[in-house]
């Protein structure tokens, strides 16, 4: 039999505290976790030592480049786990560790207390406190050094004062303070990783999406033009939008282009896909010629940004066949046996419109530096917002590097994944950068599947690194809820998506009016899609959502708990069609209640159970429910309610709770 070999003896085993189970940590600190300027880091950790002795424990963190480590003592919560918590002011990377010892002082002054109960004799036992003082002092400096090294001299008796004003003394607050300034941290053991926090600017947290096609803002059937662009700005604007997205914006291939309705066979004068990527006029770094010139581009981008309006993109990596790439690079397709570059399929459909590139290729490094240097471009014309076309059909590894090479440099920038694809491999590219994630919101209607979905969104690991926005439509996705329900289908998703998250967006033009007609029964593609031909926008046609839109928009920042995603809780309504939930700041200054009917046919009635102990409310206390939709106030009594909702008129409520105080002169006001 082999012997074993002998197991080493560690460095410095007089180290008796174990730290572990430190959260928030993702897959044993290969991730960051996400937050934005000014959230807080929450860390939790199991800290323990053998025996009975008192421990201290402290967070400590640091942002990039910061030589020093900024601390934040941490408490017990029971059962040996510890809590801390830090604020993170600017972008970028920020680390974080624990730190935990034997307190030896406490653990002192804890058993010289119950020595004096018991009436033991506590002369030696103040000798031993005096000595730790005294080492304190030599720790302390100009930082309370003469303070503690006159105190040692009271608990060794060695400077006049009665007896029980050195038991006293022994026993303070102010020396435990003291002292908990000036620890002996010979001995402490400090968590074994430097964990990470990707610190983000507000809008990746909080903002409202809208997407248009720039080329339809033309008139008379005229191919529209970022100058058309600036005039609507005003209006996206007054809607209270923060992000104008754009498909992309380069020119369209010619070879194999897509007529409409996604017809192989393009007419002539038809303007093909903006998904097919690339002519000879040029690929990812141009703009297409009908829509402007690159300083017309700038121009707009500036515009926008003055009237508090980012420019995203979208930037689909895959080419037409008559991309430049095509001729220059043909090392970075895929060939098939007979000598030509594989298109992209989805059998049984076929894009022969579009060459995905090989990641698998041999020359792979200058493809990736080519791809890395396309986002480049275009932050270099002012853009800090970007949304990545199929991102989980690319390699994972080239996601990583590329997303934090990027952020390294401008930590301002925000990604947004468009992967409608398995949990897992979302998950995934949250956690290699992306900052925010399209999810499966399209498609979760029922009252059981919103309730567990943003559940476990919002209240389990995912919230760490996934932050979602939610979009009730897209030019490619037109559910059959929205098919089928008319208007007020329309309506009432404007609302979930706009208050179950902190970031939401909608395909403007289709959803202002309710555009629902699919291609055909059973599809989930516009009949006549904007992404095969130009369309004509009237925006003022009666039934148009647009103040529902703007109305909604102006709710959400005047209501800081509707900003972020962590204070959601969902609240029982005897009905199956009714759903309820409340969103509210951590000091529930700010308490949104909504209610809404999931039917978009047909009136809903239910009793909602509000439980006003979660809102610091008496059960019998009172509170003005003022309808922020309808500007409707009412006097809530209790905790039950009956509510009704008729999806014609207004398919949810969007209450702000306001709880009713009396005051010294027996006048009531509204929190």
């Amino acid at each position: 039999m082999a012997e074993h070999p002998p197991s080493p003896i560690p460095a410095e085993g007089r180290r008796r505290v174990v730290v572990s189970n430190v959260s928030p940590e993702l897959d044993g600190g290969r991730f960051a976790i996400k937050r934005t300027v000014d959230e807080t880091v929450a860390v939790e950790a199991d800290i323990l030592a053998d025996g009975h002795d008192q421990l201290a424990a402290v967070l400590l963190y640091r942002g990039e480049g910061d030589e020093a480590w900024s601390e934040a003592a941490m408490a017990p919560l029971g059962n040996d786990r510890w809590r801390g918590w830090f604020r993170v002011t600017r972008l970028g990377m920020c680390r974080y560790t624990v730190r935990a010892w034997v307190d030896h002082f406490r653990s002192w002054q804890r058993d010289l207390g119950t020595k004096h109960q018991a009436g033991q004799d506590l002369t030696v036992d103040l000798l031993a406190g005096a000595q730790m003082v005294e080492a304190a002092a030599r720790r302390a400096g100009e930082g309370g050094a003469t303070q503690l090294a006159a105190w040692a001299e009271v608990l060794a008796g060695r400077a006049p004062a009665p007896w029980e004003t050195r038991l006293e003394l022994a026993l303070s607050a102010p020396l435990a303070d003291m002292m908990g300034r000036h620890p002996d941290r010979g001995l402490a053991t400090t968590y074994d990783k430097e964990l990470r926090v990707v610190v983000d600017p507000p809008l990746a947290r909080f903002g409202a999406w809208y997407e248009l096609f720039p080329r339809s803002l033309g008139q008379g059937g005229r191919h529209g033009t970022f100058k058309d662009v600036e005039a609507h700005l005003p209006r996206i604007a007054a809607m209270g939008f923060d992000v104008l997205y754009f498909p992309p914006i380069h020119p369209i291939g010619r070879a194999f282009r897509k007529g409409k309705n996604n017809n192989p066979a393009c007419l002539p004068g038809e303007p093909g896909s903006p998904w097919g990527i690339g002519s000879a006029e040029g690929g990812h770094k141009t703009i297409h010629p009908e829509l402007g010139t690159l300083e017309d581009f700038r121009q707009l981008v500036r515009r926008a940004r003055a009237m508090r309006i980012e420019i995203a993109l979208d930037i689909a990596f895959q080419c037409a066949p008559d991309h430049p790439y095509v001729k220059e690079h043909p090392e970075w397709f895929r060939k098939r046996p007979d000598g030509s570059i594989q298109y992209a399929e989805n059998p049984p459909k076929r894009y022969q419109d579009i060459y995905p590139f090989d990641f698998e290729t041999e020359a792979w490094e200058g493809l990736w530096r080519e791809l890395k240097s396309v986002f480049e471009f275009w932050i270099e014309q002012g853009v800090t917002v970007f949304r990545v076309d199929n991102p989980h059909t690319k390699a994972f590894a080239f996601w990583e590097w590329c997303l934090a090479e990027l952020k390294r440099a401008r930590p301002e920038l925000i990604f947004l994944a468009e992967a409608f694809t398995r949990p897992k491999v979302m998950y995934r590219l949250a956690k290699l950068g992306f900052t925010q994630s399209y999810n499966y919101f399209p498609w979760r209607n029922t009252k059981h599947e919103l309730t567990e979905y943003f559940t476990e969104l919002t209240r389990s690991d995912p919230r760490e690194f996934l932050r979602p926005n939610l979009w009730p439509n897209t030019p490619d996705i037109l559910t059959q809820y929205l098919q089928y329900g008319g208007r007020p289908a329309f309506m009432v998703r404007l609302v979930l998506a706009a208050t179950l998250g902190a970031s939401y967006g909608i395909y403007g033009p289709a959803f202002e009016l309710c555009l629902n007609q699919a291609r055909e029964p059973g599809s989930e593609e516009y009949l006549d899609s904007e992404k095969y031909e130009i369309k004509t926008w009237d925006l003022e046609t009666p039934g148009n959502l647009a103040d529902l839109v703007q109305r909604v928009n102006r709710i959400r920042r005047d209501n800081p708990a509707l900003q972020d995603n962590g204070g959601l809780r969902f609240h029982a309504v005897d009905n199956e069609q009714l759903i309820a939930y409340t969103k509210s700041t951590a000091d529930r200054t700010n308490i949104i209640l909504v209610v809404a009917n999931l039917d978009p046919h047909h009136v809903q009635r239910g009793w909602l159970e509000l439980p006003l102990d979660d809102f610091d409310v008496p059960d019998a206390g009172s509170c003005q429910m003022h309808d922020l939709l309808t500007d409707a106030r009412y006097l809530w009594q209790g905790g039950r309610h009956y509510v009704e909702l008729d999806p014609r008129f207004s398919p949810a409520h969007v209450f702000r709770l306001r709880q009713r105080v009396r005051t010294e002169q027996d006048f009531d006001y509204y929190l």
